[in-house]
């Protein structure tokens, strides 16, 4: 094991040195603190105690997994010093898919200046984070991770003496005992509450400092290519940002999310935002003491200060009374006092309306927007376009609502709620959900020329109906009173029809959601469907069509146009991954994920209507993870046309933003190049994909072979048995349960679990079963087409983007583990039978990638090969932990005996190789 450090470390360098000295200070620690026979069988830099894993102690497990943390510490670090390397020792422009590289290519390719100065603003860049049914780790653990990444980082600076050198070892020290102590898996399941303390934690800390860097960012990259700094500056053409939440608010099998949560959601959230907007305007008001007198000042901004005195009586008095003789923070001074806050010690601690308080964001801008251009008729324009920009950009982005909350919930859900209306209306036929689709139109088209509700607000309604409805009143209550910003969609998942979007409207009027205008009946929140199996995906054109030329839609589509100042009408359209590639392998799912966003794009054009494309995104390769840059590039045309959302979840939050320079490495990727992909789209015509015919050959191949796995007699058994899904079932990960109704079948599990599950037993087949069979019989019976196929590996960027994706799972899946595992079927024909499917399919796998790509991973990707070469016995050790566990746990909990020690230890295994494979699901 040694040696297999020194070997990585002679082939790839500091990365692995940094972790070397991670790991000594880690023994250092604990034998400080008297642990010294565990510090002297740290891997790596010890003999190690024992041959088999099963031998291993519950402290061998969690040093496994604290070492796992360390590696992908040291391995991010060393990423991002590379790319600052290449940027100061190469050209600015060298790092691939950043501002700098995206902004060259596109003047390579004759985009004008002006053109990217246009367009800039016009982007609507939004990440959606989530929580995640399988997420492994406890938010005090990320906490201390933090930590510890800016004490290595402090490392790299060499201006240091010996002595502050020696105490940051010091401190490296200390964070990694209390890392080393604090329990690491959840003893309890994590509550909504703790979910959105983690995603508001980014929202509040990480965010709000990111956005200055990629705006000065951008700066530099347009001054790296040539442009001028100044045009950018007073066109103010900064890519919109802003974010959004789904802890609160997605209620899809998820019965905890009522609407007390719902209230308390958007009340932390908005109570949040003016926490981000009071820490820039303080910082604000500190930058501005420039003496000046309030009569030498701009005439507009003293009328203001007059107007915002008399506003806000005696708190404004009070605030101009500070810092006389220095307008601009006396203005500042104003802007702070009209918070709708209330502050204890310094710190905003409750939501409070007064005399003169802003109520919307657009309020304050005006505001910020008086005192930007006041500062440059003053001549501080350095100031302006910095201290003042950084505040103005800061309520552009977070709003007084930090992030939209989107509200999520399944179409059977929204049909039996209707059926409970129909009820309570004493409607003599009430079972929507089991009526033709032709019926239900029927039903819905009469119902939506009315703004009739059905009941009464205290009408006694079923339990749907009175879930969906005391949500949407909520929603309705926010609306009135705030506006729409706070809340993003209602989202239907499981849209299989016209009617279920439909539906929708419907019970927006029952709650108020709906208003009469001079055209007719408009839903003030956008009502999104989201396409996530095959199937759906492929009659989601037809669905799109029918959708948006309904009156309803129409109306409300020029409803929001008009009201949020859009140049064009807008219609969201989510995509899923998971379940796509749950129900056919992972061509059938992208080829299909491809093949939809092309067509519904195209709807939209025809109908002129821009279509958002809503990513539902996993961390894993099978749930749609992999580099964002390639992850645009291989999107079909006008996939993103300025606006783009995607879901960022769990422990992938942490992976990308957990610390400031990755999360502005990862914003910047995706702003760059959803900017490239927008403007080359429309300089070029719409043309589908030159290799459709093979690709839809190759999906159907690959479905049909993955369904004959997934459908054979036995598979569930198999499944069951083979990974620690049972496990994994009864963990206290995240608050959302792992089954939507609880039934014991395939199509009720989450896509999260089953593919959490399938890693840990080192499958990984959701990512790869079917390639094999799919490409070989395309080499065998259509060997001109596979000839095809082979050259555009070099250059298409959908099917490199697939390829790559399959090959680095094929790089995780492990035979020798595989076939561990399969001993835990008690089946042997069962056993014999799936372990033949699944370990032929995966050496034809391997074969025919090499095949394609030419080389083995070792010569083609270094790095990657190196650092899963280093998991590897480590990994060995852990699984054949977990393999003895399982046995015993299922045995013991099979006669009734008390399991809850050993589950413990279980989930700590299962954690450990979370953190070697760097995800859950």
């Amino acid at each position: 094991m040694n040696s297999i450090l020194a070997e990585v470390k002679e082939r790839l360098g500091k990365p692995y040195e940094d972790f070397e000295f991670l790991l000594e200070c880690l023994k250092e620690v604990l034998i400080d603190n008297g642990e010294e026979a565990i510090a002297n069988e740290i891997p790596f830099i010890n003999k190690y105690p024992f041959e088999k894993g099963a031998q291993m102690s519950d402290k061998h497990i969690q040093m496994y997994s604290l070492v796992f943390q360390l590696v992908n510490m040291a391995e991010v670090n060393g990423a991002v010093q590379h790319r600052r390397a290449v940027e100061n020792e190469k050209d600015f422009t060298s790092v691939s898919g950043l501002f700098a590289n995206n902004i060259k290519n596109l003047l390579d390719e004759g985009v004008t200046e002006e053109v990217i100065l246009d367009k800039m603003p016009q982007m609507q860049i939004e990440p959606v984070l989530t929580a995640h049914p399988t997420e492994a780790k406890r938010a005090t653990v990320l906490d201390h991770h933090r930590d510890l990444y800016l004490l290595l980082v402090s490392l790299e600076n060499k201006m240091f003496s010996k002595k502050e050198l020696m105490n940051i070892r010091h401190n490296i020290k200390l964070t990694l005992y209390r890392l080393w102590k604090t329990g690491e898996i959840y003893m309890e399941k994590p509550d909504l509450s703790s979910e959105l303390r983690n995603i508001i934690h980014y929202l509040v800390n990480v965010f709000p400092e990111v956005i200055p860097v990629l705006d000065r960012r951008l700066i530099q990259a347009w001054k790296a290519c040539g442009l001028s700094k100044q045009n950018l500056l007073d066109h103010h053409s900064f890519p919109k940002i802003s974010f959004g939440n789904w802890v609160g608010g997605d209620r899809d099998g998820h019965p905890l999310v009522t609407d007390s949560v719902t209230a308390e959601t958007l009340e932390a959230l908005r109570l949040n935002a003016f926490v981000v907007i009071r820490r820039k305007l303080i910082a604000l008001v500190k930058q501005l003491s420039f003496a000046c007198e309030l009569n030498e000042c701009d005439p507009k901004l003293n009328s203001r200060i007059e107007e915002m005195v008399a506003e806000l009586g005696e708190i404004g008095q009070e605030a101009l009374e500070r810092n006389k003789g220095e307008a601009f923070r006396q203005f500042s001074n104003l802007i702070l006092a009209k918070l709708p806050v209330d502050t204890q010690r310094g710190h905003a601690t409750q939501l409070s309306e007064h005399a003169g308080s802003y109520r919307f964001a657009y309020q304050m801008l005006e505001d910020l927007d008086l005192l930007k251009k006041s500062l440059l008729s003053y001549g501080a324009k350095s100031i302006a376009y910095d201290d003042v920009n950084i505040t103005i950009r800061n309520v552009q982005t977070f709003g007084f609502h930090l992030a939209k909350l989107d509200i999520r919930q399944n179409s059977a859900f929204h049909d039996k709620a209707i059926e409970q209306l129909l009820e309570a209306a004493q409607f003599e036929e009430t079972n929507f959900s089991e009526w033709s689709e032709e019926k239900r139109l029927d039903f819905l088209n009469n119902e939506l020329k009315s703004n009739r509700p059905f009941t009464h607000q205290s009408a006694e309604l079923g339990e749907n109906a009175k879930a969906v409805l005391s949500c949407y009143r909520v929603v309705e209550g926010h609306v009135s009173k705030y506006g729409g910003e706070g809340i993003g969609s209602f989202i239907v998942s499981m849209t299989r029809s016209l009617s279920d979007l439909l539906a929708v409207y419907l019970l927006a009027r029952e709650a108020g959601l709906t208003k009469q205008i001079d055209e007719g009946l408009v839903c003030e929140i956008p009502v999104v469907p989201l396409l996530e199996t095959i199937e759906d995906l492929e009659n989601g054109p037809v669905i799109l069509e029918g959708f948006l030329n309904h009156g309803f839609t129409k109306r409300s589509l020029e409803h929001f146009r008009k009201v949020r100042n859009y140049r064009n009408l807008r219609q969201q359209v989510m995509v899923g991954y998971s379940d796509s590639n749950k129900d056919g392998g992972i061509i059938a799912s992208q080829w299909n994920l491809y093949k939809a966003q092309f067509k519904l794009s195209e709807i939209g054009e025809n109908n002129g209507v821009k279509i958002t494309f809503f990513h539902g995104k996993g961390g894993s390769i099978s749930r749609g993870s992999g580099p964002t840059h390639y992850f645009i590039k291989a999107l079909p045309y006008q996939a993103i046309q300025g606006n783009v959302r995607l879901t960022e979840q769990g422990e992938t939050i942490a992976q990308k933003y957990e610390n400031k320079v990755n999360a502005e490495y990862n914003l910047e990727l995706l702003v760059a190049n959803s900017l490239s992909k927008t403007i080359m789209d429309e300089k070029s015509e719409r043309k589908y994909h030159p290799l459709a015919e093979v690709l839809d050959h190759l999906a159907k191949q690959s479905k049909a072979h993955y369904e004959a796995l997934t459908h054979h007699d036995g598979f569930i058994q198999f499944f069951r048995q083979a990974t620690p899904i049972d496990a994994i079932e009864t963990s206290k990960i995240g608050s959302r349960p792992a089954k939507r109704t609880g039934a014991n079948s395939l199509d009720d599990l989450r896509a999260i679990p089953w593919v959490f599950s399938w890693s840990q037993s080192r499958f990984h087949m959701t990512s790869w079963y079917g390639v094999g069979t799919s490409l070989n019989n395309l080499k065998n019976s259509k060997p001109e087409d596979y000839k095809k196929f082979k050259e555009a590996t070099k250059k298409d960027s959908f099917i490199r983007y697939v390829l790559t994706n399959v090959d680095t799972s094929l790089a995780a899946t492990d035979e020798s583990v595989i076939e561990a595992y399969a001993e835990l079927v008690e089946d042997d024909k069962v056993k014999k039978e799936f372990s033949e499917m699944f370990l032929s399919e995966l050496q034809l796998t391997r074969e025919l990638l090499l095949d394609l790509l030419g080389e083995e991973i070792q010569v083609r990707r270094v790095n990657h090969y190196f650092s899963n070469h280093l998991r590897s016995p480590l990994m060995a050790h852990l699984h054949d932990k977990q393999i003895d566990l399982l046995k015993q746990w299922r045995k013991d909990k099979a006669n009734g005996k008390d399991v809850s020690a050993m589950q413990r230890e279980l989930m700590l295994t299962i954690n450990a190789i979370a953190s070697a494979m760097r995800n859950t699901g």
